[in-house]
């Protein structure tokens, strides 16, 4: 929206010049979103505590958990709304790139929301069915993936699979995209929703993640970058950094209130948007091999659960780990919840290092 406004003025006043460049805009974009996590947290958690929409917890979870009962949830609105904000006012809008990340965010955040309010009305951690939960965001994925066929046709998206490495090689698929899009969509929403069991943990793991994400779409965006690290340039991608920086000002503000006691979860809303932004991202960058990199943490936490159910019915009722998600295994092992948030932050951070250096690589 400023974009519009000011770059025309460069013309009579030189120093509005400076709103042309992505840089810039994506700095701002984060600085805007954490202020505005900062303003409007506060308000929010008083709000959720006025209508009394609290946290429920698991009956078989950890039983240091129970004492959180009642915080705060539906906190993920707040990541949303800064991070949507700054992009609308930073950004250029007429990038269909912002409009594709955002829109995706917004609903699966709407999914999110369901969710939690039939908690909410309920009185019990479970709301969607788990059957009722994955077609939603199946079909929702599958929107999206349609939205990334036009795209492609129309020339503004490249429907060849890029792999890390292997430039030569990017087989064009087509319509065999879609399975591939909803895949990614799916299990990275899904994957977020897993490590949202700790005070700071999913939030922390996400904005690692963001940050290394709007680093790669930059990278993406620039002629000169692009073609000096080898990896596919995506013009459009630019301006999706200014989307990007906003996601990760948003969380670094909203960990601001989560972490340990929190004062507010970010819930389902925030779990599920996140997740569908990461995923979009990787996706129109062309980088959705290296989301398994940057998003490493999640990928554990999510292939713990798989691992435990598999193992539970094969071996008869037996468990491979004390429980599922991984990080609930290391608390029943005695970590403290503040040692096992650090711990998992700081393989983030390893894993994150981990896929931006494999563009040096290339």
């Amino acid at each position: 929206m400023l974009y519009w406004l000011l770059v025309p003025l460069r013309e009579d006043l030189f120093f509005f010049n400076v709103f042309r460049y992505i840089t810039v805009r994506t700095a701002l974009a984060g600085i805007t979103a954490l202020v505005l996590s900062f303003l409007l947290g506060p308000r929010l958690i008083r709000l959720l505590q006025k209508h009394q929409i609290g946290q429920e917890i698991r009956a078989d979870g950890p039983q240091s958990h129970h004492a959180k009962k009642g915080t705060p949830s539906m906190g993920g609105l707040l990541i949303i709304v800064s991070t949507l904000v700054p992009t609308l006012v930073w950004g250029n809008l007429g990038n269909i790139y912002v409009w594709v990340a955002g829109l995706s965010m917004v609903l699966f955040g709407l999914i999110g929301l369901w969710d939690d309010i039939l908690k909410v009305r309920r009185k019990r951690s479970l709301g969607l069915r788990f059957g009722q939960k994955i077609a939603l965001q199946f079909l929702l994925a599958a929107g999206v993936g349609l939205v990334f066929i036009w795209m492609g046709t129309g020339g503004r998206f490249s429907l060849n699979l890029a792999f890390p490495f292997l430039k030569e090689w990017a087989p064009y698929l087509g319509w065999f995209y879609l399975p591939w899009i909803v895949f990614i969509l799916v299990g990275s929403s899904n994957a977020v929703n897993l490590a949202d069991g700790l005070d700071g943990l999913a939030i922390g793991l996400t904005f690692i993640g963001a940050t290394a994400l709007t680093a790669l779409t930059y990278v993406a965006g620039h002629a000169l970058w692009s073609q000096y690290l080898n990896i596919p340039r995506v013009p459009l991608a630019a301006e999706l950094t200014v989307f990007a920086g906003a996601l990760s000002g948003a969380c670094l503000g909203f960990l601001w209130f989560n972490c340990h006691p929190a004062q507010v979860f970010m819930g389902d809303v925030g779990a599920l948007s996140l997740g569908g932004a990461m995923a979009v991202i990787a996706l129109l960058i062309k980088q959705e091999f290296l989301l398994f990199a940057v998003a490493g943490v999640f990928i554990l936490e999510a292939a713990s659960v798989l691992l435990q159910v598999s193992y539970f019915k094969a071996s008869g009722g037996k468990r491979l780990f004390k429980m599922a998600p991984l990080h609930h295994h290391f608390e029943l092992s005695g970590w403290p919840e503040g040692k096992v948030v650090i711990r998992f932050w700081i393989l983030a951070i390893i894993f994150a290092l981990f896929s931006l250096s494999t563009l040096k690589l290339r």
